[in-house]
This record gives C-alpha cells, structure tokens and sequence, in this order.
C-alpha cells in the first residue's frame, strides 16, 4: 500500500514538471559563522552550499562582503557553490552580514534558485579599555580632609558589552613620590580618592599611574592614563609680628593720618590666601581707627578715620590681632590602619577654634593737644521777625564756649554767610540784629524763611572756627499792594455785551493777598462795568454802546486789607472779522506801507546823496554863538542857511567823467514837502480814487521800490526807522501816480537828475548877494546874566499842617501816576493809597 501511494506520487510529479515548468525554490535561509579578525592564512573556505539538482548550475553570490560594504570579503566557486573568505572582518563594525545567493541554469542562464545567506561574526579580545584622556591634571587643596573625592577617570571598551572582552577594572600602578601622609585609592568606578593629610612642604606635586585592564578569557588586554596632584598650599601656618615703625602719636580731630605700621612674616606661600594677612583692633570701641594690610608688605597700616579728643585721654591702648585670609588648617597623621581611613588630628576654625592661638600686639597711641574751635550750645537755632521790622531790631542771641584748657579761650562772633545782608552780629555779645530792612519776598528767602550763617573765631595760632546755623522766620506784613497783570486789552466788536479777563497778583500772603476788589474809576456807566468784581479775576464788560476806537480806563485794586492800587487799562476795541484781534488786523497796513516808504526813500535819498557830496567837500567852518544864561543854554542848531553855500563847478562829473560815487553823503536833510511832487492836492488825488485804482497804484509802485532796492540797499536800513515814519512816507507819496517809472529809471538815475541839481545849485550860488541876513533872536532868558529879578522869600510857619496835601483829588492822584517812576509809590498812614504808573 506504502508504494502505491509513493508510486501515485511520483507520477503526479512527472507528470506535472512535463506540462508545466518547474517552481523556483527561493529565499531559504541559511547561516555561517566566522570570528573577527581571522589570522590567515587567506582565502579559507567558509563553508559549501548543498543544492540537490538533476541540471548543470551556477552558482553567483551578492550582499554585504561581496558588492556592499566591507567589499571583496567573501567569493563563490560558481560551479562547486564553496564559499571563500578573503579577508578578516572588525566585529566592532559588522556583526551580521547578509547575502544573497543564486543557482542559474547553465543553458538559459535563468535563476533557478535563490537562497538568504546570514554570516555571524563572532567577536574576540581585539581591543583593550581607552581612557578618555591620557593626561589628567588636577588641583587639590592642602587642607582637604581624608576620604574626599579627588577626580574621576572613565575608560571604555568596544568589544562586545556583557562579555568578559569589553569588562574592565581600574588599577593604580604607581604614585611619585611616594609619601607617608599620604595614599591614593580608586573605586571600581574610577573614582578617585586619598587617606592621610595633604602637606604642601612635603610634597607639592604627585603623579599618579592608572591602568584599566579587561578580563579577556583568552588574553587580557589593558590601557593607562596619568593623573597629576597639584596640592595648593593651605595655611597651615600662621603670621608672627616682628615689629612696628612710626611715630605713634597723632593730633586730636586729624584723621586720615597713619601713627604706626605693623611687621609680619608668614611662612606659607607668598602672595597666596595663606600668605596674606588680615588685622583686627581690639578696645576702640567709639571707632576712631581702622587697620588696612599693605599688600605688597603684607604690614598692617593703622590710620585715624574720626577724629581723637585730647579732653577725653592723652593715650589711647589698643591690642592688634592678626591672621590670614585663609582660615587656619593643621593635619597629622596619628596612625594608618590597613583597612579604612587613618587616624588623624586636625586642627582648625571649625573643628577646635579655641586651640588656635592667633598672634596679638599690643600699640599705645598718644594724642596730642591741639586748639580747638569754640562750640556753639545750639548748631542750629530758629528765630522770626517781622519783615517790616526797623533797621536795629533784635532778632537773637547765638553763644559758644571754648573748650581749649591749654590755649586762649577769648574769640569773637562774625556773620559767616548773610546772602542779602541784611544782619550784624555783636562781636562779643553774640547779639543779631538787622542792619537793613528785610523782604520776604526777597530771592534769599525760601519758603518764608532766611538762612544765615554764624561763627565763632578764637584767637590761637592758627585760629579755629565754629559755625551755627540761624533760620529766621519772615513773618509778612501788608508791604505790596496788588498788581494789575495787564496794562493792554484787546476786545472784539459784537453786537451784545463782550466780557474780557483781567487778573491781579500780590506777593503777600494770606491775609494780605487776594482774593481782590477790582473797580472802575472815573464816570463809565452805561459803557464798561466789572461782573465779577471779586476774585483773583475780573470781567470786563463792554456794553454794545462801545465803539471801535481806543479806550483808557482806569482800575483800582484792593486786597483783603484795604491796601489798593489804580491802573490805567488801554483798551482797543476793534472789529475782528478780518483778523483774530486787532493787533493782527493792523499787520498789513504796516507791511504795505513799508514797502512803498522803503522804496520812495531810498530814490530820494540818492538825490540828496549827490547835493551834499558836492556841496560837503567846500563848506565853510560856522562858528558857535556864545549864550550866557544862569539857568542853563539853548541848544545850539547850527544850521546852514542860504547864502553860505561854495560855489561849485559847471560840470558835476570828474576828470574821468564818472561820477565819484564816493563823494554822496547824506549829511544834509530834503525838504520833501516843498517840492512841486508831494504837494497837499496830489496827494489828494489819490484818495479821491476807488479802492481797486489805489491798489493798482500800491502794485506798480512795489514794483518801483523793487527795481531802486539795488542802488539805494545801504540807505534804506538806515532810513526807515518808526512805523510813524513809514505811515507818513506812505501818505506823502502815494500821489505819484503818473510817474512811468520803467520808462525813464535809467534817464533819472544817469542824466536828468544831476543835471536838475546842479542847476539848482548855480541859482543859489548867483543870488547868493540878494540873499537875507539872518540874525539871531535874543529871547529873555538869553543876554546880561547878572541882570537877575528878587524873588520874595517865602515863609511856612511853624503850626502848618500838611494834612490836607494827603487827599487832592482823584485828577490830582492821576497826574501824580503819570509823573512818578515805576519805582516810587505815595503811600498814606492811614489808607497807604499807592499809584503806580504804567510807562503811560
């Protein structure tokens, strides 16, 4: 039965592999295995791939050996299907490579099989642990304490991890030099670690061998690395005084000065934390001292920073310590058990402050007696006075005393600083009293109260000074009446009522201040009135029966007190359609009528440039008319009349024939009203015309200013001076009108105006003989000056009262404004009524 089936089987087979073609058997995997780093020799065969097949094949081989990284390993005999290896491979790099390997037919040379092939790489003791660094070096202190931590070594292994190849420990070979305070460890770690104590006299230095060794099983592989100890010397040492310099005594109150200077040896390393010296001074409890450390020395410098007091002991004792900057550290080694730590014995601040004895030195500082400045009672002091108060009044007593046993004890009193001068001290009293009247509202006073300054200076050699502060309280008074803070108002016309501000200051406090009354005088009913009246500000108001024009009224202002002053108030009222305000509204009147002015002068005054360059250069010297007046002379005028004039030559041009342009001064003034030009009616002319011709005509005449501005630049600054100048030059030549001034400027300039001179001048030089003499008017003041009138004396009696000189008037009170300075003011007993004036 078992061949039967077996028999079906095969012919099935046969039977199929006839009709249909036979199946690739692909990717069956199979693996080999081979160490790192084969010694050879090479090539070996790794192993033979078994394919059972009734047809000739050949075997091809790809994958990671062959064609991929690391290449050319690994070859295959292409008919027997061996594999080769050619060379040896780093497990560290490959630990597994994949193949692929292939069976072709050898008629068609189609794949027939193809087979996964896995070559394990088996790792072997080829690397030894690397330390990360061949060199450490490192720095401990002297007075680390056994069993700290030192420094840490780490090495690696890149054979395979958990496998006795890539497992390490750490070994110390050797220590240089090799001492017997001291002994290093290391922990499986690479840990670094000491026993004993550190001594920096001993050993400064040491060097220590580490080595890292693997547990290969077949052989044993290591590495080292060197470790460097520097050991910084720790104060294990402490400073000894070994003497002091200096004087030792100092004066009583000097500071800043150094009596002694302290010497001191350390035998730690110099300029290091354990070398430098640190002091303290024991029994100068008020702080009168400081010791500082020279650091280049290492001395220690005592100095006075508050002054010493000779009355409070001619010596002072003081005890100095010293130390270092490091704290103190003492170790020795007891004994050295051999397991665990070794017994040591260590001194310092922590752990036994009381065994260490610190040096000490005790300084004796003498003081000496110097003089000393006398001492007021009170350095500061306060006082008040009335700022109306009369020159001689009392304000306070200032008294010092001299401490001084052994010197002169007598001084004085002076004024220190009196910014306004306005007090005196009694030099022996010490009594201050004014000298001139005080202001509180002076620039010297701050908030109500003025600083003075005074001292007392004694007689020693050299004298010392003592010094109080006096604050005198100003106690106000009613002294300023209130001020008005305009002088000008400007109002806009309206149809209604119009109400401006106007303000009032006082520089008095309250209640001599403000709020204020304010008040119109004189007889304005019906047109102005004040709503409110009351307060820091008032309001003007203009009833509508107010027209444009300007206005002076006169406002009276009154304090809390009574005390008053009257203001006269210009007010313009103006219609403000145009401009904002009037002021504006005038603006360009003024800048047109500058224009024209500047223009018209400037041609006139070439004119007259010409006449009195000629007429200057032959004058004749005019001699002064004595006046002899007892009450004073008549300026003289000296002016020329006709008659005096030289004569001139015909021709007015000079040999060159150019006109000396350096000969036209305008020393002489024309006399533009008579000229047959600038008369009333055509002047009148002009404003007979409508608005648009006299616009024209200022146009064109802008046009003439513009054209003579070159010729006549240095004349026009100096010739227009007011603005009334200007409205009056603008009124005088508007009339020229008819002038075709671009027409005939060259022919003006050049010919037919020197010509027209000098015409003019021959005609006075030919009537010179029918000329008047003129002759001086004798007025009565001039002539004889001993003819003098008497004049009656005049006698007062002695029972006159003037007491009805005190109210004049209210036009008498206005002409006393108008007359008196700013500066003056009337002031009454009872009402101290003040007018202040304006500049009106």
């Amino acid at each position: 039965m078992l061949l039967f089936t077996l028999l079906i089987l095969v012919v099935q087979t046969v039977t199929c592999s006839e009709v249909h073609s036979r199946q690739k058997r692909d990717w069956i995997i199979d693996s080999y295995e081979m160490e790192e780093g084969h010694p050879g020799p090479f090539p070996y065969s790794l192993g033979k791939v078994d394919l059972n097949s009734k047809y000739q094949v050949f075997f091809d081989l790809h994958g990671e050996g062959v064609d991929k990284e690391p290449k050319d390993v690994f070859f295959i005999e292409k008919n027997s299907g061996e594999i080769f290896v050619k060379k040896a491979v780093d497990y560290e790099k490959h630990k597994v490579l994949k193949l692929t390997f292939e069976a072709k037919k050898s008629l068609d040379f189609t794949v027939d099989t193809r087979l996964g092939i896995e070559i394990i790489i088996h790792d072997i003791n080829d690397n030894p642990p690397v330390f990360e660094k061949s060199l450490y070096e490192i720095t401990v202190d002297e007075d680390a304490s056994q069993g700290s931590h030192i420094h840490t070594v780490l090495a690696y292994d890149e054979d395979k991890s958990g496998t006795p190849n890539s497992t390490f420990h750490y070994a110390i070979k050797s220590v240089s030099p090799e001492t017997s305070n001291v002994e290093f460890f290391i922990k499986e770690t690479g840990a670094l670690y000491f026993k004993g104590c550190f001594d920096h006299e001993v050993a400064s230095r040491y060097t220590l061998l580490v080595e890292a060794i693997d547990h290969g099983e077949v052989v044993r592989l290591s590495s080292s690395t060197t470790v460097i100890v520097n050991v910084e010397d720790g104060n294990n040492h402490l400073p000894v005084f070994t003497g002091q310099t200096g004087s030792g005594k100092v004066k009583e109150r000097e500071t800043g000065f150094s009596p002694l200077r302290l010497h001191v040896t350390d035998e730690d390393v110099f300029q290091s934390k354990a070398w430098r010296a640190r002091y303290s001074i024991q029994g100068d409890e008020e702080g009168h001292f400081k010791i500082e450390t020279d650091t280049k020395t290492n001395d220690g410098v005592l100095t006075v920073v508050k002054g010493l007091d000779f009355k409070k002991g001619a010596k002072r004792e003081l005890k100095i310590f010293v130390k270092n900057e490091a704290e103190f550290f003492s170790c020795k080694v007891k004994s050295r058990p051999s397991t665990g730590l070794w017994n040591v014995d260590i001194t310092n601040d922590q752990s036994g402050g009381g065994e260490i004895r610190y040096n000490a030195k005790e300084v004796v500082i003498e003081v000496l007696d110097v003089n000393d400045p006398p001492e007021f009672d009170v350095t500061v002091k306060e006082a008040s006075v009335k700022e109306d108060a009369p020159i001689g009044t009392w304000v306070e007593k200032v008294t010092a005393v001299d401490p001084d046993n052994t010197t002169s004890r007598d001084f004085i009193y002076k004024i220190g600083h009196d910014p306004a001068g306005w007090m005196k001290i009694d030099a022996q009293t010490g009594n201050i009293t004014t000298k001139k009247l005080v202001d509180r509202e002076s620039s010297h006073v701050v908030n109500n109260i003025y600083t003075l300054i005074v001292q007392a200076v004694d007689n020693g050699k050299p004298p010392m000074t003592g010094t109080a502060t006096l604050h005198i309280h100003l106690i106000d008074v009613n002294d300023n009446v209130p001020q008005l803070d305009m002088n000008n108002l400007e109002i806009c016309l309206s149809d209604g009522p119009t109400t401006s501000n106007i303000s009032a200051t006082d520089l008095d406090e309250t209640p001599y201040g403000g709020p204020f009354t304010f008040e119109l005088v004189g007889d304005v009913r019906g047109k102005w009135k004040l709503d409110p009246s009351y307060g820091f500000t008032a309001g003007l108001v203009r009833d509508s029966r107010v027209y444009a024009g300007v206005y002076s009224l006169k406002v009276k202002v009154s304090d809390m007190q009574g005390q008053y002053g009257v203001y006269r108030l210009t007010t313009t009222v103006c219609s403000c359609s145009v401009a904002r305000n009037c002021r504006n509204r005038s603006a360009p009147t003024f800048n047109a009528g500058g224009a024209v002015g500047i223009a018209l002068l400037s041609l006139l005054l070439f004119a007259v440039a010409l006449l009195a360059a000629i007429s200057f250069s032959c004058k004749e010297n005019f001699t002064d008319m004595d006046t002899v007046s007892p009450v004073g002379n008549i300026q003289d005028s000296n002016i020329e009349n006709p008659g005096t004039d030289c004569k001139v030559p015909n021709n007015p041009s000079t040999s060159d024939g150019q006109t000396n342009k350096n000969s036209l001064k305008t020393e002489k003034k024309w006399d533009w009203t008579k000229t047959e030009y600038f008369n009333d009616t055509n002047v009148s002319l002009l404003h007979n015309q409508s608005e648009d011709y006299r616009r024209k005509y200022y146009w064109n005449w802008s046009k003439v200013a513009k054209s003579i501005h070159s010729t006549s630049d240095g004349q026009r600054n100096n010739s227009l001076k007011t603005e009334e100048k200007v409205d009056w030059m603008q009124n005088k030549y508007i009339n020229y009108r008819k002038w075709e001034f671009y027409k005939y400027r060259q022919q003006l300039l050049e010919e037919w105006m020197p010509s027209q001179i000098h015409l003019k001048v021959r005609s006075f030089q030919e009537t010179e003989e029918d000329l008047p003499e003129y002759k001086p008017h004798i007025y009565a003041e001039e002539g004889d000056a001993d003819i003098v009138s008497d004049l009656d004396s005049i006698t007062i009696p002695d029972n006159a009262s003037f007491d009805e000189l005190e109210d004049l008037g209210l036009e008498f009170q206005e002409l006393a404004s108008i007359c008196m300075s700013a500066q003056m003011q009337i002031k009454s007993k009872n009402t101290k009524t003040i007018y202040m004036h304006h500049g009106i």
